[in-house]
């Protein structure tokens, strides 16, 4: 598992002249890293003189945080198993006319599924820039850049996802499906943008 690697070991099989670990893969390890930032940055406010108003918000904010982290630190093997799919579905025999079939369904199930996942990334990433902009605004000012960091870091990862959802969109041959997606993801980028603007509005460094 991807997950249990070092720091140098990740960089390494990312830089090696294989599909795995790729773009989907490192944009949740980006969006996990911003959610880790946020946890720290409301940890850092419990328990600070000045921000006793505001002790119980980031405590609530700290624990949403974690479980972001934590579903979007399992997403950096989910995104790699996916593409481990395609590829095997693209293996499967193609001799008879049943083969054949079967391997098509297999490899357009494969591919929704591989779109679906940096999706998930996607949206998770939004939740993190919105969590880091409260704690730009309303905690810690001595770690804000820190939440800055973060939000940048999630509104990248977002874009990453999006970008590994579209690259599948298009070999997927069920129109309503890209449809809806395609929708979404335009979506998404739109307010990944919006959302870190804002949230950097109110860093005061």
């Amino acid at each position: 598992m991807l997950i249990n690697d070092s720091i140098t070991e990740y960089l390494a099989k990312a830089a090696a002249g294989t599909a795995v670990p790729g773009g989907g893969s490192v944009a949740a390890l980006n969006a996990a890293l911003a959610a880790s930032l946020t946890e720290m940055v409301a940890n850092l406010t419990v328990g600070k003189k000045g921000y006793e108003a505001v002790e119980e918000e980031m405590k609530e904010l700290a624990d949403k945080a974690a479980q972001l982290r934590d579903t979007l630190t399992a997403s950096i093997d989910k995104d790699a198993d996916a593409y481990t799919e395609v590829m095997a579905a693209y293996r499967l025999p193609k001799t008879t006319d049943e083969e054949i079939a079967l391997r098509k369904q297999k490899i357009q199930d494969a591919i929704k599924h591989a779109a679906l996942v940096p999706l998930v990334v996607a949206r998770e990433a939004l939740q993190v820039i919105d969590l880091a902009g409260s704690t730009i605004r309303k905690g810690n000012k001595n770690a804000a850049s820190d939440g800055a960091v973060a939000a940048m870091n999630a509104r990248t990862a977002a874009l990453a996802a999006i970008y590994n959802v579209k690259i599948n969109l298009s070999s997927i041959k069920d129109d309503a499906f890209v449809q809806k997606l395609v929708q979404e993801v335009e979506d998404l980028q739109n307010q990944a943008a919006e959302m870190e603007n804002e949230a950097l509005s109110h860093v005061e460094i």
